[in-house]
Order: C-alpha cells, then sequence, then structure tokens
C-alpha cells in the first residue's frame, strides 16, 4: 500500500490560518516561537508536532523550540530571508500562473542547458535567466536545468551544501523569482528540470541532527552521515524528502528533478525510496495531466534505476552517463589519470556511442575489479550525455573548460559527438560558444575552521588527479566573479560562429527523423578501416545519415565505400565553420575518401521506397 505524505513545515491557508508541523520523534516537547511569542506543539502520532495559528500573513517569522533548547530554524522553512543560521519566515503559495496549456517534455524531446543560476548572467539570479531565455530558444534548447538552488550558507556556492531543501534561495530570487522563471519558460516552449541533493546535508546552517535522526551510522558516506532512509525513524525522513520533490514538481510547475548521487541514497528496506518515489510522481503526472521527469545521476554502470518496474527496475526516466564523457574527454585531451586510466582509445567511445555504458562487465582498471552491465531493457533517449558538466568542470584545479584544452576543429567535433549521438544531449552553459572563463568550486562559509577544512580538501582531491597544481581559494569572491560567462560570442568571430555550429547540429537533431529514433536496433556501427574514424548510420524508417567523426590530428584515409546519391549536409572542415576547407570528393564515389584531421563529416541517404 502506496505511503502518504504528511506535509510539515508553516503551511499557510487561504483564511489566513496556518498549520505548522514538524517532525522530532525522540522529543517530550516543542512549540513555535512566532512574532517572539510561544506556541506549544501538540504531539501526534509518527513523531509529529503540531499547531494550527489564525492570523498569519507571509513573511511573519517563525522558530522551533524543542524540550527547553534554543529556538531553531525549520527543517522545512520554505523561506530564509535572514539566510541558513536566521529565523524562517511563512511563505504563501498562491501564484497567477499563466502555462496552463504547458504538458511538459517527454525524455526523446529534450535538449538540455545545464546552468549554474549565481554564474549564468551578471545579475546571477532566477531575473537574470528570464532576460537570456530567447537567447536559449534561439540556440535551440528545449529544457535547462538549474544546479540546485536550495538555501545554502552565504550567497555564493554551487548549491551542493544546501541546508534547506524546500527554501529556494534568497539571493536567486527566492519563491517568487524560480516561480517566474518557471512561468516564462514554459510560454517559450523551454522545460525546468531542477538538481537536488537527498543523499547528504550541507554542513553549515544544518540542524537536522536536533530534529531527529535524519543521518545513520549504518553506512559511511563520501559527503558526511548518511541520509536515513531505512534505519529506525526512517519513515519520517523518507516522507521528508517525497513531500519536497512534490512540492517542486506541483506547486512550482517544475517538469523534472535531476537526483544528485543516487547511489550515494542507501536504502536496503523492502521498498526502496526512489521506486517509491517514482510511484508518487507518476501519480502527480496523471492527476495534472503533465509529463513529471526524475533523471538520476548513477556512478553505477546498472540499468536498474531506469529499466521498467515490470522486469525488477525503479522506472526513472533516464540517468546521466558519466562514461560517455570520460571516453571522449580522455580521447580528446590525452588525460588518463585518475578514473580516465580506464579510457583514452577510440574503442572506448565507440562502445558509448553503441551502448551508453563504457564497461559492462570487463575489468576496470581503475577500480581493480570487474564493473558494471549491458544496459538491457532500456532506450536511448534514457541515457543523458554531455563532454562538459559542472562536475568535469569544476572538479579540476583551474576549473578550465574543454575550449581551453583542445582546438577549435576539436570543439566542433565533440559537438558533433554529443548531439549527433542517439542519447539524450546536455550542454553545460557556455560551451556552445566556447567559453574560456572557467568553472570553479566556489564557497562563501562563514564558519573559518569549515572554510579551511574545504580548502584543505580540495587540495588533496586534486593531488591524486593533478599533482601540485595551484587550487584557487573556493572561500575567495575573486573565485565566483570570475566564473561569471563572459558571452564572447558578442565580440568573438570564432565564437560567434562556433554558436552557429552548434545551433545548426541542435537544428538537424530537432528535425532530421533519422536523428530522433531512441531505439538500439536504428544505430549500426560502420567500418572505416581506421582506428581513429568513428563511423556509425543512424536511420528511422527510410531516412538515414551516415557519421563520420575523425579525431586525428592528421588527414586520414577512410575506407568505408559511400553509396551512390548519398549527400553531404556537414562538413565541420568547411570555411563556412571557419575550418581548413572541404576536401574533395569525386562522383561516382571512391573506395576510400578523406578527411581532414578533427573533423565531422555527414551524409543524406536517399531514400529506398
Amino acid at each position: 500500500m502506496e505511503e502518504s505524505i504528511v506535509e510539515v513545515g508553516a503551511l499557510l491557508q487561504e483564511d489566513g490560518h496556518c498549520l505548522f508541523r514538524v517532525w522530532a520523534p525522540l522529543v517530550k516537547q516543542a512549540g513555535v516561537l512566532l512574532n517572539s511569542h510561544y506556541h506549544g506543539l501538540v504531539s501526534r502520532r509518527g513523531g509529529y508536532w503540531e499547531v494550527t495559528i489564525p492570523c498569519i500573513r507571509p513573511g511573519d517569522r517563525y522558530q522551533i523550540q524543542l524540550g527547553d533548547g534554543p529556538p531553531l530554524p525549520d527543517p522545512a522553512s520554505r523561506w530564509q530571508p535572514d539566510g541558513v543560521h536566521g529565523a524562517s519566515a511563512v511563505a504563501g503559495t498562491h501564484y497567477n500562473w499563466t502555462d496552463q496549456a504547458w504538458k511538459g517534455l517527454r525524455m526523446e524531446e529534450l535538449i538540455i542547458y545545464e546552468l549554474h543560476t549565481g554564474t549564468f548572467t551578471p545579475t546571477g539570479d532566477f531575473a537574470g535567466i528570464i532576460d537570456q531565455l530567447d537567447y536559449l530558444h534561439d540556440l535551440g534548447i528545449t529544457a535547462i536545468e538549474l544546479m540546485p538552488i536550495a538555501q545554502f550558507p552565504g550567497d555564493r556556492n554551487w548549491g551542493y551544501d544546501g541546508v534547506f531543501p524546500f527554501a529556494a534561495h534568497t539571493a536567486y530570487g527566492g519563491i517568487e523569482g524560480l516561480k517566474d522563471l518557471v512561468n516564462a519558460a514554459h510560454a517559450k516552449g523551454i522545460a525546468v528540470l531542477l538538481d537536488v541533493v537527498y543523499n547528504h546535508f550541507g554542513p553549515e546552517g544544518n540542524h537536522f541532527p536536533q530534529f531527529g535522526p535524519y543521518t545513520t551510522d549504518k553506512y559511511k558516506g563520501v559527503w558526511g552521515p548518511v541520509v536515513n532512509f531505512d534505519d529506525a525513524y526512517s519513515d519520517g525522513v523518507r516522507n521528508f524528502f517525497w513531500q519536497n520533490a512534490l512540492m517542486w514538481l506541483n506547486e512550482f510547475h517544475l517538469d523534472g528533478l535531476r537526483l544528485d548521487a543516487v547511489h550515494a541514497i542507501w536504502d536496503h528496506g523492502a521498498r526502496h525510496f526512489i521506486d517509491e518515489l517514482r510511484i508518487k510522481v507518476e501519480a502527480l503526472s496523471q492527476s495534472t495531466g503533465r509529463h513529471k521527469l526524475l533523471i538520476a545521476e548513477l556512478d553505477l554502470n546498472h540499468p536498474r534505476y531506469i529499466q521498467s518496474p515490470a522486469i525488477g527496475g525503479y522506472g526513472l526516466s533516464g540517468q546521466w552517463i558519466d562514461e560517455f564523457h570520460h571516453a571522449l574527454h580522455s580521447l580528446v585531451t590525452g588525460e588518463v589519470k585518475g578514473y580516465y586510466e580506464d579510457f583514452g582509445q577510440p574503442q572506448h567511445l565507440v562502445k558509448a556511442i553503441r551502448d551508453g555504458y563504457v564497461y559492462t562487465g570487463q575489468y576496470s582498471q581503475h577500480r581493480k575489479k570487474n564493473f558494471g552491465t549491458y544496459p538491457t531493457g532500456t532506450t536511448n533517449d534514457q541515457f543523458v550525455v554531455f563532454a562538459q558538466n559542472h562536475d568535469q568542470i569544476g572538479n579540476r584545479p583551474g576549473g578550465d573548460r574543454l575550449s581551453s584544452l583542445v582546438s577549435y576543429e576539436m570543439q566542433k567535433l565533440v559537438a558533433a559527438t554529443v548531439l549527433l549521438s542517439p542519447y539524450t544531449p546536455l550542454l553545460f552553459m557556455g560551451e556552445e560558444y566556447g567559453e574560456k572563463n572557467p568553472f570553479q568550486y566556489f564557497i562563501s562559509h562563514t564558519d573559518e575552521h569549515l572554510v579551511e577544512m574545504v580548502r584543505k580538501g580540495r587540495r588533496e582531491e586534486f593531488a591524486y588527479f593533478f599533482g601540485d597544481d595551484e587550487v584557487p581559494d573556493p572561500q575567495a569572491e575573486a573565485t565566483f566573479l570570475q566564473c561569471k560567462l563572459s558571452r564572447a560570442y558578442t565580440f568573438d568571430e570564432r565564437a560567434a560562429n562556433l554558436l552557429s555550429f552548434y545551433k545548426y547540429l541542435i537544428n538537424m537533431r530537432k528535425f532530421v527523423p533519422s536523428l530522433r529514433s531512441t531505439h538500439r536496433e536504428d544505430l549500426q556501427l560502420l567500418d572505416t578501416g581506421h582506428e581513429y574514424i568513428i563511423g556509425f548510420r543512424r536511420q528511422d524508417g527510410f531516412d538515414a545519415l551516415l557519421i563520420f567523426l575523425h579525431f586525428s590530428q592528421a588527414t586520414s584515409e577512410c575506407h568505408f565505400p559511400l553509396p551512390a546519391g548519398a549527400r553531404k549536409v556537414l562538413d565541420s572542415s568547411a570555411s563556412v565553420w571557419l575550418g581548413p576547407g572541404e576536401l574533395p570528393l569525386s562522383e561516382p564515389y571512391p573506395e576510400s575518401w578523406t578527411l581532414q584531421p578533427e573533423s565531422v563529416v555527414v551524409f543524406e541517404i536517399p531514400k529506398k521506397i
């Protein structure tokens, strides 16, 4: 039987009455300090405490007092106007939505653009993103994915240190600002996805331990204590995060959630937290008539999270595929340290293009064991692939982007590899024009001891990959400011041309039928006779394309005989793309033909009736 949701927090009604409910199963007494007046909370079943108080207005400050302890902000606070250490504020839910016709998007319709609210625009807020929606629409993006926006310490942070999962960060524009963004994006035909963190809590402003057993010591966590999803008292914790997910998807009209590091959500109970979350989100989709998506970040080559429940899966919409990135990145940069030691050869990228996963049971040198399994029972659109994202850029000492590591021609080839792949593509803000400004890790903690611990941790982490490379100070405001986008396409010819190239690829992906197929059997690898020329055929019914990705830095011969009537529709080396120039191709086509270094060439095949 499906568990029902018990709503927690300050739940304001239209008549001005407000229900204050908190989960604190181990205390003997609790109260709410509302505008400095104490109101006792009544104990209810399941460890909940509650009271209803009349004449409450949005913005009224309140705190929770447990026993004779100090007043604390509400873990389920939806508004922290004075930061993570200040009192909570009552929030209203009314908003004049104009997106009634919006029904959401399916995975196969997504072209995702990941962005960080604070660095995407000069203003660093939701209003700034709204100002860029026309740009994103013109680029061809169909969905933006916001890095976490839950209230965190200070005014700059990646977002994974959030300690108030229900509160949209005040510096970004809070509740109203986020709703304005979603409403405006839907008017442009753009879905909005939100990155949420359910696997750990941030360190500063974290009052969860005072309220109850939100964490457990059954497991060892990478980022601190593990969230309690299956130990004693876990019912209240599971309820807390289910409510959080449904709030974003329902009240805020968000189209989907990117679930951070689901492999760190430990649950060995009979019904996994993720499985039940999917059931509740499906029910919401049915009741609202809108598609809602759940996409997992998963560091395991196991399709269980996206397989159908009919065969024992958790039924999520999709998952990030880091191995596609690793195979592509190591091939074009030559980096083979750390987890890149499992990659670096063309056959790794061939495997990623064909299967999504690179390791499907073979031995992993990095892990020192056999790793992964084949993704049976899945479709290509369930795999989200990328050449860059916040982790893969930010977790480098200098936060250097791919544009600083490879040539201009290689940037075009990388773009084509992602956007012409059979999988759902994700771009990281700025890559579409070769942004040169870094994206580094930054924080604004107020605890100096914690700041020094973060500095030390970053130095130790980078030493594993990059030796003694200098690590920027994550606490320094300058580190944050230099991550702001330059929008070089407004003044640099090559950046503007690369932007046009991305637009062309995205337009192909959206409107060429053979690039829209999600079935694995509609992709066929081609024998090109050259290790560094990766060729594959994509088709959908009678429509077909031949795609050749050339990763060598020298001119090379492709030994794949082109069919009669094949028409070239893209050559990244063409002068129109500021390339070295297309190489001549005579007709009838020869048995072999030549490709420019670091190029992509695409042919359309005549339809057979």
